[in-house]
């Protein structure tokens, strides 16, 4: 029985007529237009507009769209201020998606999100609930270039080190730090709003090209209508999410991210996107599937090409077209056809120096490098093409901080030598709690010229937009007694990308004995922050809280 159409549902149909709907359009498919619209951040301001034409597609299709909104967090106006409850909201965004989606019964549903963790958050809900479901992402920022170079939002946070270390004016970095972030949309670099958002289009769930147009094209505008027209479809032919997010998808979404040099917050974000959707997928699994591609392309930090240059050379396309061989081209497309249709409608890449072939790869065997040893008995990873090869294999002495700030103090005030190793430590999910991206300190090592002498580790995390020796994820945390807690200054520390190994010159005895005498820092936490770091797993596992099994 259609319970929405029945007399037995005259309270609902009352209470919508209240909002100006009418009979016939709340007979209609109903579909839940899911917008993490927000004047908090630029990332997400273009979205109100994007949700006028989305809504103005389903109209046109024979649709009734509604809008809710969700959180939108941005990890760059976090950074230092509240980045301890960014990672938290990846989690809080797809409960609150589930939870009002299935109070509402929504028909069918079109995600639109920008930036870091609205991406996979969202993506958890889309698994979650499996309806149908379309993804469209805000688009990137308009690069900003000063009549020298182009500029993009990591260029600044190099830039508070260079700075710092007196390479750079104050007038000069006014003027940059008031013009880089030239406009709204997703900071233009392949950071992990950005890897998340190509993500999405790989397996299947977004419109291919939604993540690298500008923000304020009107391609964009065309692709919210259409977006809006396609859903209606999806809701007729009962087509939904679990269709597009599927093993092999996220395979090929995997090699894609590692193929164009993605952020290392993907390792956490598929595992819990992966898991949420009922699909088995480890850190090993990660690394394993990472690594059977070469790297293709380099996008900022890691290069000087902005997320626009790489739209302007064919955007994802033609990086698809690059690694074809190594892909399932059998996969769904939202918009229609197979992942392999899109490769078939693609022109060759050629020896272009910005896209190579897989004959003339930048890096073989994928971007990053998960590593072991007994710093790290679960593993840890580095985005290895982002760092200079003279730092492949790296030993120094340990100098160790408990927090961010403190190792930020030790940098502004050139404490710091060649080949030492920094540590930070009690940054993890549940240290923090919240395990914050330490890009400022991995910016400021590369602005001061120390990225090519000096390594940084942690059970916290890296932006997608940092290059340089960094090594996050370290697992078991600190908080959880792991070895990086028994850590000294001077402890020396080897770094093997070559090998994949982290490993400290201590014996299994003396890192037990040293646990007897682990002193956790005392924090004053918010009720929120207690009950994370009571919930929150492993960073291994996804770091999840509110979807765990």
């Amino acid at each position: 029985m259609n319970i929405k159409n029945s007399n037995y549902e005259a309270y609902y149909h009352g209470l919508m007529s209240a909002t100006g709907l009418r009979e016939k359009d709340i007979e209609k498919p109903v579909i839940g237009i899911v917008n993490s619209w927000t004047e908090a951040n630029p990332g997400h301001k273009p979205l109100r507009e994007l949700a006028n034409s989305v809504k103005e597609g389903v109209w046109a299709a024979g649709g009734t769209p509604v809008e809710f909104n969700v959180p939108a967090p941005c990890d760059g106006i976090a950074q230092l201020r509240g980045m301890n409850y960014v990672l938290m909201q990846r989690d809080l965004i797809a409960t609150s998606i589930e939870a009002m989606v299935r109070s509402h019964q929504f028909d069918g549903l079109v995600f639109l999100g920008s930036c870091d963790k609205i991406v996979p958050g969202m993506l958890m809900a889309a698994a979650s609930l499996d309806l149908p479901t379309i993804f469209l992402t805000g688009g990137s920022m308009v690069p900003y270039n000063d009549g020298t170079k182009t500029y993009a939002t990591p260029d600044l946070k190099e830039l508070i080190g260079k700075w710092n270390s007196g390479k750079i004016t104050t007038e000069k970095f006014n003027e940059l730090k008031n013009n880089i972030c030239n406009s709204c949309g997703t900071c233009s670099m392949y950071g992990t709003a950005n890897t998340m958002g190509v993500f999405a289009e790989v397996i299947g769930i977004c419109p291919i090209g939604s993540t690298t147009e500008l923000f304020c094209s009107a391609e964009k505008q065309r692709q919210a209508r259409n977006a809006g027209e396609r859903i209606i479809y999806l809701v007729e032919n009962n087509i939904t999410a679990r269709q597009f997010i599927t093993k092999e998808s996220i395979e090929n979404g995997i090699m894609h991210i590692s193929a164009t040099g993605g952020s290392t917050n993907a390792a956490i974000h598929t595992i819990a996107i992966a898991k949420t959707a009922g699909i088995d997928l480890t850190l090993a699994d990660f690394d394993e599937i990472q690594s059977r591609v070469p790297v293709i392309a380099k996008w900022k930090p890691s290069s000087e090409l902005n997320l626009y240059d790489y739209n302007q050379l064919g955007g994802v396309p033609v990086t698809l077209y690059s690694i074809r061989d190594f892909l399932n081209e059998k996969c769904l497309m939202v918009m229609g056809g197979t992942i392999g249709d899109v490769i078939k409608e693609t022109k060759s890449v050629g020896e272009e120096k910005s896209i190579r072939t897989v004959n003339n790869p930048l890096h073989e065997n994928g971007c990053y490098s998960v590593l072991y040893g007994n710093l790290a008995p679960n593993g840890a990873i580095v985005k290895k093409s982002g760092v200079d090869p003279e730092m492949f294999l790296h030993v120094g002495p340990a100098v160790v901080f408990d927090s961010e700030e403190e190792v930020m103090n030790s940098l502004i005030n050139s404490r710091i030598k060649p080949g030492d190793v920094l540590v930070i430590r009690y940054e993890g999910p549940k240290g923090g709690p919240g395990m914050r991206e330490l890009s400022i300190p991995a910016a400021m090592l590369v602005g001061m010229g120390l990225h090519t002498s000096v390594a940084m580790i942690t059970d916290g995390r890296f932006s997608g937009a940092t290059r340089g020796p960094c090594v996050g994820h370290i697992s078991p945390e600190a908080w959880d007694e792991g070895p990086i807690a028994c850590l000294k200054d001077g402890d020396i520390i080897t770094i093997d990308l070559n090998e994949n190994k982290i490993n400290v010159n201590l014996t299994d005895e003396e890192l037990e004995e040293r646990k007897k005498n682990i002193k956790l820092p005392k924090k004053n936490l918010s009720r929120l922050l207690k009950v994370y770091r009571e919930l929150v797993g492993p960073t291994e596992e996804g770091a999840l809280w509110l979807f765990k099994e």
